[in-house]
């Protein structure tokens, strides 16, 4: 997971991914660890990687990006690469008031990587280029 995340959280990721690979379940001490780590925003997530709520979106070059539809329906453009999320929580308790590692999609996305939960879904450059640029207008 190329996050820039601290090593605790990354380690727990890993930790779930190898235990989820060896049982398909994530053992409750892990569930522990990662609401001691991601506070409120844990159990959500947990919820939209349940719901398969996190969708991969790759175009042809190799470019990715991930698509989380909200808990309220509002669909979420998040980058794992560069650790960020369109969504409001994530501008306010991340970036703004420095609350939270991150929001709720994230960590979804995260742990759906973990747990090989993602749909995947194939876009041309222009249709990734699209996605990218709506993001964009929606917030300005």
């Amino acid at each position: 997971m190329d996050s820039t995340l601290p090593a605790v959280a990354e380690e727990l990721l890993k930790e779930i991914k190898k235990a989820f690979q060896e049982t398909s379940r994530v053992p409750d001490d892990l569930l522990l660890g990662l609401k001691f780590i991601f506070g409120p925003c844990a159990v959500p997530a947990l919820d939209l990687v349940d719901h398969r709520s996190v969708t991969r979106v790759t175009s042809p070059s190799g470019r990715t990006a991930y698509q989380v539809l909200g808990s309220s329906g509002k669909l979420y453009t998040c980058y794992s690469s560069c650790h960020f999320c369109t969504c409001p929580a994530f501008g306010f308790t991340v970036l703004q008031k420095s609350e939270s590692l991150l929001c709720k999609h994230i960590l979804a996305v995260y742990l759906s990587q973990a747990m090989g939960a993602c749909q995947e879904l194939t876009v041309s450059e222009e249709q990734l280029t699209s996605i990218l640029l709506a993001d964009e207008e929606d917030e300005g």
